[in-house]
């Protein structure tokens, strides 16, 4: 996390929907004495419980399942910023980027909740993929679905912090800001930063 405390962000509502926008995730907890860290695409609910799944194998699952607790950071869009975009004297290069981290204790699911989440999971993102029907856990053969099963856990997260950054020269004079931000557009920059760097007051 930023140590900055004017990049950190709060706002409950921002953040969840930080999740749904970029879902894919670092899932840390710590194995044998060391940090493990997975990849893994997460699901956030109204009430903020986020639910994903391991490999049983993987060192942060088998960690997080021992510690009954987890990290999971979100990166979201993110770029370089170049010092002379500003049009400011003693600028410096830096990175703005938005980003969520959530921390808490989770439960293991079980089987049926864990096929749940699957569908879930597999109708979030088959939806982006219209006009082709869409894939189903039920199309699944029973026995085959079964055996995944069996060699994933599945998680739920209950958020005791949840908390981000929002890092987009927000503190910049606001037509430098603005400046920077059509610079990092016209250099084909991330659209979601350019946009709130030029977003004005």
């Amino acid at each position: 996390m930023h140590p900055a405390p004017a990049y950190l962000e709060t706002d409950r509502a921002t953040l969840l929907k930080r999740i749904g926008d970029w879902p894919f995730a670092l899932a840390i907890g710590l194995h044998e004495g060391r940090p493990c860290a997975a990849h893994t695409p997460v699901l956030a609910d109204e009430n903020g419980t986020l639910r994903f799944h391991l490999s049983k194998e993987n060192p942060a699952a088998q960690g997080i399942t021992n510690a009954g607790q987890a990290l999971i950071v979100f990166s979201g869009p993110h770029d370089y910023i170049s010092p002379d975009w500003y049009g400011m004297e003693k600028q410096v290069p830096t990175w703005n980027y938005l980003s969520v981290e959530a921390e808490g204790s989770v439960s293991i699911c079980d089987d049926q909740d864990a096929e749940h989440f699957l569908e879930d999971l597999s109708a979030r993102f088959e939806a982006g993929l219209a006009p082709k029907p869409a894939w189903t856990v039920a199309s699944m053969d029973r026995a085959q679905l079964k055996r995944m099963l069996t060699s994933i856990v599945t998680f739920k997260l209950t958020p005791q912090r949840l908390e981000g950054i929002t890092k987009v020269a927000q503190y910049k004079p606001e037509e430098a800001r603005v400046r920077a931000g059509q610079a990092l557009k016209a250099a084909g920059g991330d659209p979601t930063i350019a946009d709130m760097m030029e977003r004005r007051s």
